[in-house]
């Protein structure tokens, strides 16, 4: 599927992936020591992790397959059938919050891994671009994208019916804004002092939601139509991701005033 094997069953897409990977267990285990987590809670942090991301493969290669039925009507699961990020994050999210939740009943830390959600959330929303933008410059190296091997993905200029054309090399453009967003919300991250003032998770979902909604538009291929006809599959989940990145920031704004009603009755009944 993808080209330029490394040496066998190893190619540069799954190298850059795993060095991304293993990249960002290593910052999230201490940005968790930095929010103050719990021995345990850090504990429970690598072991949801780690399932979610080996789970969350397979889940992954589900959804490439629901992926091309949207595009061609063809349900088919099979040595040939690729990856998405999608897939692998919608799925190893939900395999994440099962462990975290019932991982915390059990080590009977269930009010800490209420309390330290949130810190949690901004934790995977400066690490998963990181990740992920390992994932898209193997896929530019190897020349790959969603298990299609073509030279538009280099970004090198090619001999067409029309002469000589420069191909613009998306997956490229897409590993640098991801990097760019990661930096970013690894600074403001690291500046924030006790009290949040911005939730990080919603910053990623819709920034990152509306950047690759636009890249599709630039894509040189048909990804086909979904249930929106004007919609290709990845901009349809893109607008899902840009919606559940706002619904999130909606919900941690109440929350925080609720918090600060509380604080404030609590201060009033004291005096």
């Amino acid at each position: 599927m993808y080209p330029y094997e490394v040496f066998f069953g190893a190619n540069l897409y799954e190298i850059f992936l795993t060095v991304g990977l293993l990249a960002a267990l290593l910052l999230a285990d201490r940005f968790c020591v930095k929010r103050g987590f719990s021995v345990k809670l850090q504990k429970l942090a690598i072991v949801a992790t780690v399932a979610a991301i080996v789970l969350g493969f397979g889940g992954a290669i589900l959804f490439q397959a629901f992926y091309n039925f949207m595009s061609t009507g063809e349900f088919l699961i099979d040595q040939q059938t690729g990856m998405t990020f999608y897939g692998g994050f919608l799925f190893g999210v939900g395999v994440f919050l099962a462990v975290w939740f019932l991982g915390g009943k059990w080590f009977r830390i269930q009010n800490e891994t209420v309390e330290k959600f949130s810190d949690m959330a901004d934790v995977a929303a400066v690490v998963v671009p990181m990740a992920h933008g390992f994932g898209r410059i193997g896929c530019f190296f190897a020349g790959c994208c969603h298990g299609k091997q073509t030279q538009a993905w280099y970004g090198v200029t090619m001999w067409t019916e029309n002469g000589w054309e420069k191909v613009v090399p998306l997956q490229l453009f897409e590993a640098l804004f991801l990097f760019g967003l990661a930096a970013t919300l690894f600074l403001l991250f690291w500046k924030e002092k006790e009290e949040k003032k911005l939730p990080l998770l919603p910053v990623y979902a819709i920034g990152y939601g509306v950047w690759r909604f636009c890249l599709e538009f630039a894509r040189g291929d048909d990804r086909g139509a979904t249930v929106i006809p004007f919609f290709s599959p990845s901009q349809l989940i893109a607008v899902l991701l840009t919606v559940a990145g706002v619904a999130y920031f909606f919900i941690w704004q109440k929350k925080k005033k609720a918090r600060l009603s509380e604080t404030e009755e609590n201060n009033t009944q004291t005096e």
